[in-house]
């Protein structure tokens, strides 16, 4: 069964094997990656956070959470999904001492969508829900939607309170972390969903201007492309997590 860990209560690690610490998407419920943990057949322990449902967060309280619960006597390479890219990327910079790779998925290091960032003044008055169900799959999903992962995510998203789901847009259309792509020394994989809607391909540009030497594995995928790539992507994993323990 897949482990997805809250964020008070980090078990005991297994060693012998590599540790994928995953910072899940916005709604932060760490219950879509089955999937995932089932393309990496045991070869890898994937260890999936998991973010409050009912508060206020933004970006440095989340930051704070994760480092608090982080592994702190075996190695891991962290794995940054979409919302939480911009975390993976604040917690690489500090340099922590078992960190050995940073993986960045269908994500960003500042807002993918500069001319919105003063829309964020008007999250306060804009309805409850930001947006149904078929536009979030349209976006989301496009032409790999599934009645499956239709359900998935709309389960997903009962869970969390609308306006925590609010206070991480806020923190999106805030965000620039760009500067402290400069301070990462491990080695860095970006997993570059081709099809997304959502995160414009300028966001992957954007980090590799910073990161010269960072690999990009390239899917013919929607934003959800753990969800819907996942067998491609845990052999590119795999590979990369492999190259770096040799």
């Amino acid at each position: 069964m897949l482990l997805v860990l809250q964020m008070s209560n980090w078990p005991a690690i297994i060693a012998g094997m590599t540790t994928l610490v995953l910072l899940p998407g916005m709604d932060g419920t760490g219950t879509l990656y089955e999937p995932l943990h089932l393309a990496l057949n045991g070869k890898c322990k994937l260890l999936v956070v998991t973010y409050p449902v009912d508060q206020l967060l933004g970006y440095t309280e989340l930051e704070a959470l994760v480092q608090a619960r982080l592994p702190v006597d075996e190695d891991y390479i962290l794995l940054g999904e979409s919302f939480s890219g911009p975390i993976a990327i604040s917690i690489a910079a500090t340099r922590p001492v078992r960190l050995k790779a940073l993986i960045l998925c269908a994500t960003f290091a500042r807002n993918p969508y500069p001319w919105l960032a003063a829309s964020k003044y008007a999250l306060p008055y804009l309805p409850t829900r930001l947006a149904p169900l078929s536009v979030l799959s349209h976006l989301l999903l496009g032409r790999f939607s599934s009645k499956e992962l239709r359900r998935q995510l709309a389960g997903a998203l009962a869970q969390v309170n609308p306006v925590s789901l609010k206070a991480r847009l806020y923190a999106v259309l805030s965000c620039d972390v760009r500067e402290k792509l400069k301070a990462i020394k491990v080695p860095v994989l970006y997993l570059q969903a081709t099809r997304d809607r959502l995160v414009p391909a300028s966001a992957h540009a954007g980090i590799d201007k910073q990161l010269h030497e960072m690999e990009t594995c390239k899917y013919d995928a929607p934003h959800f492309l753990l969800q819907t790539k996942a067998d491609e992507v845990a052999k590119d994993i795999l590979r990369f997590t492999s190259e770096i323990k040799a």
